[in-house]
């Protein structure tokens, strides 16, 4: 990956509900969900949902499959990947260090 490639997923994850959204869709990796289960879940309007979901697909980050008269999105894992890799490729400058514990309650 390169910088500019970074550049553009970061952008188009700095939505609250783009986050969301694909947060959803690794969850549901990887089968993914269609439109519609997406807005329920995250209760959504239709042409808002729409609006995020092209965004979150011209960065690359979902993939979109036409399924009779509904679409699929998948969150681009390999993508998603790919940049953690890029962010901790030069780490502790090549020294080992310490994996961190992954603290996921933002309040401490």
């Amino acid at each position: 990956m390169d910088k500019n490639t970074a550049v553009t997923v970061f952008e188009s994850l700095a939505s609250g509900v783009r986050l969301d959204i694909f947060r959803l869709l690794v969850r549901a990796a990887p089968d993914g969900c269609v439109a519609g289960q997406i807005a329920a879940e995250l209760d959504l309007p239709p042409t808002n949902l729409s609006f995020h979901l092209k965004a979150l697909t011209q960065s690359g980050l979902l993939t979109v499959e036409q399924e009779g008269r509904y679409l699929r999105y998948r969150a681009n894992t390999t993508l998603m990947f790919g940049l953690v890799d890029y962010l901790t490729a030069e780490c502790c400058n090549g020294v080992a260090c310490v994996e961190p514990t992954l603290d996921t309650d933002p309040a401490r």
